[in-house]
């Protein structure tokens, strides 16, 4: 079974960095890309970054391009999403999710069809 566990999270002031981490078991951690979405109260899940397993390759959302990095370590079969530079704006419940490369980079939270809890991230100002 497919588990994805989300941590990292946590109540930071504005300006300031937070590093989340995806656990992945239960599968071959090469096998999936990787996918780091957020939901806001009121709003949309929309999608963060996303890494592919084979090459590495990464997308980012508008809004964290240069301030947000995604990586992945296959001998700990673990993801992360380092956040610096953070802002009010950046409130949500992130999640991690996974799925097949050629579905991933496709950024949408219908393509992605394994899911992990969210992690709080709260950013003051």
């Amino acid at each position: 079974e497919v588990q994805l566990q989300a941590s990292g999270g946590g109540l930071v002031q504005a300006g300031g960095s937070l590093r989340l981490c995806c656990a992945a078991s239960g599968f071959s951690f090469d096998t999936y890309g990787i996918g780091w979405f957020r939901q806001a109260p009121g709003k949309e899940r929309e999608a963060v970054s996303c890494i592919t397993s084979k090459t590495g390759k990464t997308l980012y959302a508008d809004a964290v391009k240069g301030r947000f990095t995604i990586s992945r370590d296959s001998a700990k079969n673990t993801a992360y999403l380092r956040m610096s530079g953070l802002e009010p704006e950046d409130t949500a419940v992130y999640s991690c999710a996974a799925d097949y490369d050629r579905k991933i980079l496709e950024h949408l939270p219908s393509r992605f069809s394994h899911w992990g809890q969210g992690t709080q991230v709260t950013v003051s100002s």
